[in-house]
C-alpha cells in the first residue's frame, strides 16, 4: 500500500485557517507552513508508512490543460509571494521528514497522483489518497481508499457513489457534464450536478452518452427533451472540458519504486529547518517521535 498525499489541500487549508500574525524570526508567517507540517507528522505518527508520495502544484498557469484551455484557473488570483515563499518551505520540510516529494511545471498534483497510482497499481499496491478534492475520488479503483484526513472520512472505491453521487470511472464525465467553477471548466449549461447522475446512471460515459442521445429525450428526467437538445447544442463544450476534468493514468514521468520509500527525518536538518522558521517545540517533539520509530 502506497500513500498519496494531496499537498496543496492541507497548505491551503492552514493558510487560511491560522492567522499570518503567526511569524519566523524574519518577520515572514509560517502559518500555512506550521499547519501543514504537523498535517504531514500526524499523517506519519498515525498511519507509520513505509511507502509514500507528496505531490505538490506548481503548474498554475503552465499545466497542459492551459494549453488546452487558456481559461482554465483563470479566475483565480495569483498566490501572494508570501504564500509561494511557505509552499517552497513546506516542500523542504516535506523532504527532511523523510518524505519523497514530487511537482512538475507540466503536471498538477492531481495527475501526478494519478501516475503514481497507476505505477503503483502494476506494481500490485493499492492507493490511499489523501485529499478533500473530490476530482481526485475518480482514481480510485477495488482496495484503494480515498482519505479526507481533515474530515476523518475514509471511502473505499465502492463507497465512492454513494458520497459522490457517481461511481470513481464516472466522476471525469461527471464533471465534463456540470463544468467545475472553482477551475474555470465549462459544462453544459442547464445540467446540474442532480441530472448528471441520473444521466450517468443510465448511461456508462460521455461516449455512450452521445452515442445514445435519441434515447435521452424518452428517459424518466425531468426535462429530458430539453436535456438532449442542451447536450446537443453543447456537445464541443462537454468533450473540452473532459479533456479538463480527467486526470491521465500517464504523466510522462518515469517513476521508480524505490522513490516511494520513506526514510527517517534527518534530525540535523530539520532542527537548522526550525531554527530558521522560528517553528517551536510542537514540531520538534513531533520530529523526534516519527525518528523513534526507526529505531525500533
Amino acid at each position: 500500500m502506497i500513500y498519496l498525499v494531496d499537498a496543496s489541500v492541507y497548505v491551503f487549508r492552514a493558510w487560511f485557517s491560522i492567522p499570518d500574525k503567526m511569524t519566523g524570526p524574519h518577520g515572514h508567517p509560517v502559518n500555512a507552513l506550521y499547519g501543514y507540517t504537523r498535517f504531514l507528522g500526524d499523517l506519519l505518527e498515525r498511519s507509520q508508512p513505509q511507502k509514500i508520495a507528496v505531490a505538490f502544484d506548481i503548474s498554475l498557469t503552465s499545466s497542459y490543460r492551459n494549453e488546452i484551455y487558456p481559461e482554465y484557473k483563470a479566475n483565480r488570483e495569483p498566490a501572494p509571494e508570501e504564500l509561494k515563499r511557505q509552499f517552497a518551505a513546506c516542500r523542504e520540510v516535506t523532504e527532511a521528514l523523510g518524505v519523497p516529494q514530487f511537482a512538475s511545471e507540466r503536471y498538477e498534483a492531481d495527475d501526478l497522483i494519478g501516475g503514481m497510482a497507476s505505477f503503483m497499481r502494476d506494481k500490485g499496491s493499492t492507493s490511499v489518497i489523501v485529499t478533500r478534492d473530490k476530482d481526485l475520488a475518480q482514481l480510485l479503483r477495488e482496495g484503494d481508499i480515498y482519505w479526507d484526513y481533515a474530515g476523518d472520512k475514509r471511502f473505499a472505491y465502492e463507497e465512492i457513489e454513494e458520497n459522490f453521487g457517481v461511481r470513481p470511472e464516472r466522476i471525469a464525465d461527471f464533471l465534463a457534464l456540470t463544468g467545475d467553477k472553482v477551475d474555470n471548466i465549462p459544462g453544459v449549461p442547464g445540467i446540474g450536478k442532480k441530472t448528471a447522475a441520473l444521466l450517468l446512471k443510465h448511461f456508462a460515459s460521455l461516449d455512450e452518452l452521445y452515442a445514445g442521445l435519441d434515447a435521452v429525450a424518452s428517459l424518466k428526467i425531468r426535462g429530458a427533451k430539453s436535456i438532449a437538445a442542451k447536450l446537443t447544442e453543447h456537445r464541443e463544450t462537454a468533450y473540452l472540458a473532459r479533456k479538463l476534468t480527467r486526470i491521465p493514468e500517464d504523466v510522462g514521468i518515469r517513476f521508480r519504486e524505490k522513490e516511494f520509500h520513506r526514510m527517517p527525518p534527518d534530525m540535523e536538518r530539520l532542527a537548522m529547518f526550525f531554527e530558521e522558521h522560528g517553528l517551536g517545540r510542537t514540531l520538534r517533539e513531533q520530529a523526534n517521535r516519527i525518528a523513534a520509530t526507526f529505531d525500533r
